[in-house]
């Protein structure tokens, strides 16, 4: 993997398009899933609509497949240049006061970048909330793509122990924030995406919590191979916060919802986003 990571990017993109074309045309990978995603979230859409939607949508899955590879080889300077962070300055207000913020992020453009990137543009440390996989070599290899700019990962298992042993810190724990979460993980329920979908409500507990200000990142494909990253500030970590309400998980999936519709092609439709329902009491 290690040789093909050193071919140039523009190498790496004609293996992108074999593998577009073989993902899409011969294997046919999740497009069912990818299909009902699409029609179930642009109802308003015609066939055709979405069906371009999937084509584009599996193009851009193959670079992001190929360009989280070349962050083996990718030094912090490289990797810098493209990816551009349009408003730093939303983060940096606060890691002058000593505060540590809650970064909440998703599957949209290429997520692999946003942490490993924001270790080479920020003041402070940029760490991660992540699920290890469960193959050791390949949990071995992004652990070690996604910490060799200096990011620093934390498993979910540990989360809560981290931030209590290293509350002090000042740093950026980024989560992606719009996995599916299931009844008995007691989510909020809201709609997204025209469809009844449940949250995680980490971000508001976590924050009513530790005090921490919370940041939307959106990341946005500009050109093959670079992106920009805008910060939207969405809680300061000092308003007061009603028990049993998610005023901030409920504004990251506004934004989120925003940025699916500008640029439908750029998020991960193979998820299986909607697979569980809300149980009637």
């Amino acid at each position: 993997m290690l040789a093909l990571a050193r071919l140039p990017l523009r190498v790496l993109y004609v293996l992108a398009d074999a593998i577009y074309l073989l993902t899409y045309y011969v294997i046919g990978y999740r497009r069912r899933v990818v299909l009902e995603n699409l029609r179930n979230s642009f109802p308003e859409k015609s066939a055709a609509q979405i069906q371009q939607i999937a084509k584009e949508f599996y193009r851009h899955f193959a670079e992001v497949i190929v360009e989280t590879l070349k962050l083996a080889v990718l030094t912090p300077a490289e990797l810098k240049e493209r990816v551009y962070f349009s408003n730093p300055e939303v983060l940096e207000k606060w890691f002058h006061k000593g505060r540590t913020v809650l970064g909440l992020s998703s599957h949209a453009g290429n997520w692999e970048w946003v942490l490993t990137s924001g270790a080479t543009w920020l003041s402070a440390s940029a760490d991660g909330v992540y699920k290890p996989l469960s193959n050791p070599f390949f949990e071995s290899f992004m652990y070690r793509l996604r910490t060799r700019t200096g990011a620093k990962l934390i498993p979910m298992r540990d989360t809560l122990r981290n931030l209590i042993r290293n509350r002090d810190q000042v740093r950026v724990v980024s989560l992606l924030s719009d996995q599916a979460a299931g009844p008995e993980d007691q989510p909020y329920w809201t709609t997204f995406m025209n469809q009844e979908s449940g949250f995680y409500t980490s971000a508001d507990r976590l924050a009513a919590q530790f005090h921490y200000p919370v940041v939307y990142v959106s990341i946005r494909r500009k050109a093959r191979g670079y992106y920009e990253i805008v910060l939207t500030e969405l809680y300061d970590g000092d308003a007061p916060l009603a028990p049993g309400t998610f005023p901030i998980t409920d504004s990251f999936v506004r934004h989120l919802e925003r940025d699916i519709r500008l640029f439908p092609n750029d998020y991960l439709w193979t998820h299986r986003r909607w697979k569980h329902k809300r149980v009637k009491q």
